[in-house]
């Protein structure tokens, strides 16, 4: 531990160089809203190397978003805001003070008691009135949406078990099929999606991971397509969907 504790302070040793007088131009140009980009970016970098198993460049994206955090903090001091020192302690009290059954003396049933107290102690600690409040609309629409699902069922808003909310897919697909307008279209679609993000919820699945490796799966799959065609002495864009769908079987054997 006393290692990390002195490999980190080498790091920080780092930034603050970048940062100063005569450091790099980029580095003391940025801020927090320059940086904001950037710290999604390294974050999505991540779960790719999540998604990927690759342990190697998950150590290198993991790095890329300490990064991220230690010029956060360093812009935060320069401007009297606030210090590294201080992103630590508030995460520490935090977990200390959201942990109660590990800090203290309250007793938990398992992980969906603790997500359910957890929440608890966050509506008291922000004041909340609503059991939605401090969901980030910024997040991607899948994810907000599995997030706002998710409080409601804490508080009991929920289907009893999947096979109600398939009922509800299959009654959402239908309305979309009869959708007389665009509009009306896009409004069943939005529902639809929202029906299905709560079966992924019932069946234990983050749907924007699902998404993800389905989406991650058919780019795999169409490269090998066009590769093949290529080796063929043929291209996509020429061929009838009898022939595209033989391809892509054979794309999907081979993955």
């Amino acid at each position: 531990m006393a290692d990390d504790i002195e490999r980190l302070a080498t790091l920080v040793d780092v930034v603050r160089q970048l940062r100063s007088p005569q450091g790099c131009p980029w580095d003391r140009e940025q801020t927090h809203a320059s940086l904001r980009a950037t710290l999604l970016e390294e974050a999505y970098e991540v779960l790719e190397a999540i998604d990927e198993k690759s342990i190697v460049k998950l150590r290198e994206e993991l790095g890329d978003v300490l990064l991220q955090v230690l010029m956060q903090a360093l812009i935060a001091d320069e401007a009297g805001e606030f210090t590294l020192g201080d992103v630590a302690d508030a995460v520490r009290e935090k977990l200390v003070r959201r942990h109660p059954h590990v800090f203290g003396s309250t007793v938990v049933s398992g992980s969906d008691e603790v997500v359910r107290n957890w929440e608890a102690l966050k509506a008291v600690e922000y004041g909340r009135e609503s059991a939605l409040d401090g969901v980030q609309r910024s997040m991607p629409a899948l994810q907000w949406a599995w997030s706002l699902q998710r409080r409601a069922a804490n508080v009991g808003f929920d289907w009893r078990d999947v096979e109600g909310a398939l009922d509800k897919v299959r009654e959402e697909l239908d309305e979309l099929r009869q959708a007389p307008t665009p509009e009306a279209r896009e409004a069943e679609f939005g529902d639809l999606l929202f029906t299905m993000v709560n079966v992924a919820r019932k069946l234990g699945i983050n749907p924007e991971d699902a998404l993800r490796g389905t989406t991650g799966r058919f780019e795999a799959r169409f490269r090998m397509m066009e590769q093949q065609a290529r080796a063929d002495g043929r291209a996509l864009r020429d061929l009838p969907i009898e022939d595209l769908d033989q391809y892509w079987e054979a794309a999907k054997r081979n993955q």
